[in-house]
């Protein structure tokens, strides 16, 4: 029977490792470079930053989302957690390890389906940490549903000419090429009418109409962009994958962001954690610490049982993708993208409630988390549209019963048991006579 928590000593020295590396060399970089992380690096952030990178390349660390042939370390989804969950304490820790969200799916998506030229032309200086990518998919009239679609893209010669409008297209503003999709097919359903073309940032006709921000955002960070395709051509073989199978190729990296989103939040949660308990610890109200007030133990006792369920259950996730692939994980991993804002908000707004006023300034990264925690719930594909994914997939391993009574009544268990064991018994049900007094 294989059934083990452990870790093997060699990649919990590693965890170690990157447990104080972060903590202590790259928690840093947020108060010197507050908003920085999809900024292009100018000197003065590249020597500090640059030594950082190479000393997770040392250590074999550097993208290790990727298969080795890819310049990562071929680590399975469990191993990954173990590492990302570390990495989600610091807003810098993707960039220094090179798995920062979106490049890590545009570089599995090139990987898989792009050709040499590509790969080395975007892969290659992607996976250095170089350049920044984005994934343009989404449209201001009808978010993530794909079925509404407008942005089209048709063959002329050897060409393909893309028109359309896509928003919250994120990094837009840095990125050096964009995955784009495209109708292809307006007469099939959607599932088989989309494709997907990389477009590089120099491309004629790729206007970025505006850049908005998260609240509190700083104005110099990249943003969530409008982009309009007027007009742009790419050649043929800019096309990732088969005509028409846009989205079978967007879910080799929609469904490991989802889980890498969980993996880093149990970083952000346990980070949140750790502030309520210093902060319990420390302050005095009342006569004796927060930390001897029952409402801030129950606060903390929530926060840690919370957090520890959704760690389970996220790596219980990660193991079937080990064991049996994402795609029989697909119950799981819906579930855990839909849970992931629901515990981080809960953790934080119990921390900003213990840090009391201090908690809603600028001086804590407290509100930037909850906004993060909202954002959650949006990324990737709404929380609705995979809760009710999750539903139909569990209702599938479920018959209709009897409309009237349901299998548990007791009438219907009566009649079952009797038929069972009725020969054996006096009376059904047996009620085991009184003691005499």
């Amino acid at each position: 029977m294989a059934w083990d928590f452990s870790t093997e000593p060699e990649l919990e020295e590693k965890l170690e490792w990157v447990r104080t590396f972060v903590r202590e060399e790259v928690e840093p970089l947020e108060v010197l470079f507050p908003g920085c992380e999809f900024l292009p690096l100018d000197e003065e952030r590249r020597r500090i930053v640059d030594p950082l990178k190479q000393q997770v390349r040392d250590r074999g660390l550097w993208a290790a989302h990727l298969r080795p042939e890819l310049g990562g370390q071929g680590f399975g989804a469990v191993t990954l957690t173990l590492l990302n969950e570390i990495l989600g304490r610091s807003s810098w820790a993707p960039i220094v390890f090179g798995t920062q969200a979106p490049d890590t799916g545009n570089a599995e998506i090139l990987a898989r389906f792009g050709t040499e030229e590509q790969k080395e032309r975007y892969l290659r200086p992607l996976l250095e940490g170089e350049i920044f990518s984005c994934f343009s998919m989404t449209e201001p009239h009808g978010g993530a549903d794909p079925a509404v679609f407008t942005t089209r893209a048709r063959r002329d010669g050897h060409e393909w000419v893309i028109d359309g409008r896509k928003y919250f297209s994120s990094n837009a503003a840095v990125a050096s090429f964009f995955i784009v999709v495209a109708v292809t097919d307006p007469d099939e359903p959607i599932h088989r009418g989309a494709s997907l073309f990389v477009v590089p940032r120099e491309t004629p006709g790729l206007v970025i109409e505006a850049s908005h921000h998260l609240y509190g955002a700083r104005p110099h960070e990249p943003g969530h962009s409008l982009v309009r395709y007027e007009n742009v051509r790419v050649p043929a073989g800019a096309m990732l994958g088969e005509e028409g199978q846009g989205f079978h190729v967007a879910q080799t990296r929609l469904a490991g962001g989802r889980l890498h989103h969980a993996m880093r939040t149990i970083g952000m949660g346990q980070r949140a954690i750790d502030m309520m308990c210093e902060r319990a610890m420390s302050r005095y109200t009342a006569g004796s610490p927060l930390a001897q007030k029952q409402f801030v133990q129950g606060y903390i006792a929530e926060s840690v049982a919370e957090l520890m369920q959704f760690r389970m259950a996220v790596l219980h996730a990660a193991w079937l993708c080990d064991t049996v692939g994402e795609q029989a994980a697909r119950k799981e991993i819906a579930a855990v993208k839909f849970s992931t804002p629901r515990v981080i908000q809960a953790i934080v707004l119990r921390t900003i409630q213990v840090h009391g006023g201090l908690g809603v300034t600028d001086q804590l990264p407290l509100i930037g988390m909850l906004t993060g925690s909202i954002v959650l719930g949006l990324a990737d594909g709404p929380s609705e549209v995979h809760k009710l994914d999750l539903a139909r997939r569990v209702l599938k391993d479920y018959e209709p019963g009897d409309p009237e009574w349901p299998s548990q009544f007791l009438g219907r268990r009566v009649e079952a048991a009797r038929a069972k064991y009725g020969d054996r018994v006096s009376a059904v049900p047996s009620i085991p006579a009184v003691p005499a007094e």
